[in-house]
């Protein structure tokens, strides 16, 4: 698992920080036009302006005619979309040496961690893996009783690392295994470090970008990006005009601090206003599944847990191609699947879990995570290989429960262990489980019987035995409707006994239609 390696998206242009090299300063332009056109192309700590390029706009920092309450038409909205999704990279491209920084927080008495030291230094390390080229060449676990001062560490600790991190000069940046660093923080630590240094939810999103697919995705990462913009606003605009009188657009009365303040919020309710079209969509064809009455099954696991590779293996769908690799999959994915009863179910696949995944891309996220509610079942897949496989558990029923499902659908959850290939001779000790092995095939059959029995149970379907007249349209009606699992002909009746699963709704409808 620990052997990752993610694609970084191909035509991403991005510029490598040498240690040590302070970024480039951008002289103060004097014209109020220039200025804004700049703030627009500069990236401190590799970041484009969060207003897109300042479409809109006029130079004097005026709107534009085109209003957000106009009815535009939807080549345009199109195209305002993918104009809402440029931005620059969040971290440097290259082969990157990395110091991972884990700050160990002691805890008074009664106050265990959920998770040890151990384990978040192995994820923050795969997490590092993931990126291309990226590789961590030295990592420090230090205590900490403050990580919620500005420094994080104590005076000996943070003079002992930075120490450390100069004396060596292979390090190019410091991976800080903190979920955010506030701005301050951040320009701090890259003064005494003298390299560029990244907190957990830089890394995570900048990996959410390299693998999201679908424009929805697309967008969500660039919704959850908002905030990182937004702290780091104050420092760019004080870095650009660093020794310039005056910070206000000329006429408007609004400073250039107040102007990029308004673009980053009119950007975030683009973005929102573009989810909620699209979720629209999802809520149609979310609809239509429920109208053909397919039930609906949620894949829930730790990342890397291996819920692709198992759907696959349950569906036989040559299309989909699972990735070993941390949150290959960000977009939410329906997969039809025959269980043994000849009951079509459908899979949806969804985004990987993670301990402490930053709290704003599960805010971003959450609309992708409908799904989970609407569904008749979950499957919670999780990896036995791992060494802390009860912990992962730990994080995604914490996760789940911050989805507040319905209490039904979380005590009727099924739970498979998967990748039991890698642990010779293992045997489940909790009751009610299925050991699988989705990449080897093993115990699949158990567990379709396992799902059969439980989205009957989910759904209150029924299995009848109904005689119907072969001469009419009963019995293709319930071909199309259920899922007829035997017929035995009574020529010298005419007739048929057609042993069904059927739900109430659909019964109803057969008794209404074909009386008698």
């Amino acid at each position: 698992m620990w052997a990752l390696r993610a694609a970084v998206r191909p035509g991403l242009r991005l510029s490598r920080v040498g240690r040590g090299r302070s970024a480039p300063r951008v002289a103060a332009p004097s014209c109020p036009a220039r200025a804004l056109a700049a703030v627009g192309r500069r990236s401190p700590g590799n970041l484009e302006g969060p207003w897109g390029g300042g479409r809109g706009l006029r130079a004097d920092g005026g709107r534009s005619r085109t209003g957000d309450d106009e009815e535009e038409p939807e080549d345009a909205d199109e195209n305002a979309e993918e104009e809402l999704l440029r931005g620059g990279p969040l971290l440097p491209a290259g082969t990157q040496r990395v110091c991972l920084v884990h700050p160990d927080v002691k805890w008074g008495p009664g106050k265990p961690q959920m998770t040890r030291a151990e384990w978040q230094v192995a994820e923050a390390t795969a997490l590092v893996h993931t990126l291309d080229g990226w590789s961590v060449v030295q990592t420090m676990v230090v205590s900490t009783k403050t990580p919620d001062r500005k420094l994080i560490f104590g005076k000996g600790n943070f003079e002992h690392l930075t120490e450390k991190i100069r004396g060596s000069p292979d390090i190019t940046c410091v991976f800080l295994n903190v979920e955010r660093m506030a701005a301050p923080t951040k320009k701090e630590l890259e003064a005494a470090w003298g390299v560029e240094v990244f907190d957990r939810f830089t890394v995570v999103l900048h990996i959410f970008r390299c693998n999201a697919r679908t424009k929805e995705a697309r967008l969500q990462v660039a919704l959850a990006e908002i905030p990182l913009h937004r702290s780091n606003l104050k420092r760019d605009v004080a870095h650009l005009y660093r020794g310039v009188g005056s910070r206000y657009i000329m006429g408007s009365g609004e400073s250039f601090m107040q102007l990029q303040q308004r673009l980053l919020r009119e950007k975030e309710a683009k973005i929102r206003k573009a989810l909620d079209r699209l979720r629209k969509k999802r809520h149609l064809l979310r609809r239509q599944r429920t109208r053909r009455e397919f039930p609906m099954i949620s894949v829930v696991g730790y990342t890397n847990c291996g819920k692709t590779t198992l759907i696959k293996a349950l569906t036989g769908d040559a299309a989909i191609q699972p990735r070993d690799q941390l949150f290959a999959t960000l977009d939410v994915t329906a997969h039809a699947g025959t269980l043994p009863s000849r009951m079509t179910v459908l899979y949806v696949d969804t985004i990987g879990f993670l301990s402490q995944l930053p709290h704003g891309l599960i805010e971003s996220f959450s609309a992708t995570l409908e799904d989970v509610a609407h569904s008749d079942l979950i499957l919670h897949v999780r990896d036995v290989s791992h060494p802390e496989a009860e912990l992962q558990k730990c994080s995604v029923l914490s996760t789940l429960r911050g989805l507040q499902l319905p209490a039904p659908l979380l005590d009727s959850m099924v739970e498979v262990h998967n990748k039991v290939d890698l642990v010779p001779g293992y045997s489940p000790t909790e009751p009610n489980v299925v050991p699988v092995s989705a990449l080897r095939g093993h115990g699949l059959q158990e567990l379709k019987a396992e799902l059969d029995a439980a989205v009957l149970k989910a759904t209150g379907r029924q299995i009848l035995t109904l005689r119907v007249r072969l001469a009419g349209a009963q019995l293709s009606w319930l071909y199309k409707e259920a899922t007829v699992q035997e017929v035995d002909v009574i020529p010298e009746d005419g007739a048929a006994d057609v042993r069904v699963i059927i739900s109430n709704s659909a019964y109803g409808k057969f008794r209404k239609l074909f009386p008698g």
